[in-house]
């Protein structure tokens, strides 16, 4: 019998490489069956629960006898008429329920609909980097080809537009961006937003804006929708994971022009057959949460952020103090080549899960990024575990703000 397969996998896959986290998690549950207790703060999975009136609701849904057919293929009115009415009241966006909005499995899943809506081989997209891997994977599996435009942190974590029109963007079809921004935590400006704007509508491009974060640690909520004349070029996806505690339901959206959705439709559509009713009735109900919701979700993650603060000081890092999202993006200190060695070292010694920079891009080797998704207790005794080897900290430190609204730990 022969080694290889008789079957191998088509050309489309490319450089697509497994995600990383699927890989590290395989690692870290590794290394848990053999006793050894990990503790993981690299992924962005919240840990804590929707509103008990939002899973009361799917409770009761889900035992009536008429909710378990399938479903719309651009989902239940409820549902469309919530976001709509999520995006008027928190982005001051004005969306038709029913051409304008489109409920996704998921935002992920958008980001592959759409390289596969309107990409093709001979077509180039704009990845970032650091970024998010799935603009580069779903880009490549469309055909296209991935063309890198740097984020620099003495930039603020935004393209350079300048730079970008010295290029031959012929072949450009789509930009995909991401605000607030995942890795770093950077936020955008509307001034930046509407540069974005008019660079897509110079050039043909259309500008994705991948907006998850928008709720986390964040009381400026912008869209790139709400820029005018946005909808010629722009699209953006949004997404319950983060902002309701929601990522295993699944539950996301696509806004903007109704012709670019419904050719979105086209290739959808012969992808799933919907949402399970009952989630989308109560995903429609967790988007009529009021103000306290998300500030008590914020107030968890500001405590939780301070104790991030108090491991990365103990590490040497140093990191910007108003980041948004559900993470703290942190420079590593002289010494280490790159986050990867960090976190590596990090892992093996004190048994705590890191996730390096350079996942994100060839922009982030020399960065970590620590997640937000954990109790305290976690992060105490991640803190704890850190200061019992001193190849690993820098202790004493203490620290405040840097003139560049950094908080960077000094020796006392």
């Amino acid at each position: 019998m022969s080694d290889q397969p008789i079957i191998q996998p088509a050309k489309r896959l490319g450089n697509v490489q497994e995600y990383y986290f699927s890989k590290k998690l395989r690692e870290i549950a590794d290394m848990r069956s053999r006793g050894i207790d990990v503790l993981n703060l690299g992924i962005g999975s919240p840990d804590l629960p929707p509103s008990p009136e939002v899973t009361a609701l799917l409770g009761e849904q889900s035992c009536l006898h008429d909710v378990h057919a399938y479903q719309p293929y651009l989902g239940v009115p409820e549902l469309r008429q919530g976001f709509a009415a999520w995006y008027r009241r928190f982005f001051n966006v004005e969306l038709n329920p029913g051409t304008e909005i489109l409920p996704l499995i998921g935002s992920k899943e958008g980001i592959v609909h759409i390289a596969m809506t309107f990409l093709e081989a001979g077509d180039q997209a704009l990845v970032p980097n650091p970024g998010y891997p799935s603009y580069r994977a779903a880009s490549e599996l469309a055909g296209a080809e991935v063309v890198e435009y740097k984020l620099q942190e003495e930039n603020g974590w935004q393209p350079d537009l300048a730079a970008l029109e010295k290029l031959d963007l012929t072949q450009v079809k789509i930009m995909w961006v991401n605000y607030p921004n995942m890795p770093t935590g950077a936020r955008a400006t509307r001034q930046f937003f509407e540069n974005l704007i008019a660079f897509g509508k110079r050039h043909k491009i259309l500008i994705v804006n991948d907006n998850p974060y928008s709720f986390i640690l964040n009381d400026r909520h912008l869209s790139l929708l709400s820029v005018s004349g946005a909808k010629e070029v722009a699209l953006e996806l949004n997404s319950l994971s983060k902002s309701h505690n929601m990522a295993g339901w699944r539950v996301g959206m696509l806004a903007g022009r109704a012709d670019y959705l419904s050719h979105v439709i086209r290739f959808k559509s012969n992808m799933d057959s919907g949402m399970f009713k009952p989630v989308q009735l109560a995903a429609a109900l967790a988007l009529q949460a009021d103000e306290n919701w998300y500030e008590n979700l914020n107030a968890i993650y500001r405590k939780r952020r301070e104790r991030v603060h108090e491991l990365l000081g103990l590490l040497g890092c140093t990191w910007e103090s108003d980041s948004m999202g559900m993470f703290v993006w942190a420079k590593i200190p002289a010494g280490w080549s790159n986050g990867i060695a960090l976190t590596d070292a990090i892992l093996e010694k004190a048994h705590v899960f890191i996730t390096p920079g350079g996942i994100f891009g060839s922009q982030g080797d020399g960065y970590i990024r620590v997640s937000l998704c954990s109790r305290e207790e976690v992060f105490e005794e991640a803190i704890s575990r850190i200061k019992m080897h001193s190849d690993l900290n820098r202790e004493p430190h203490s620290s405040k703000p840097s003139n560049h609204h950094a908080i960077k730990p000094s020796t006392v």
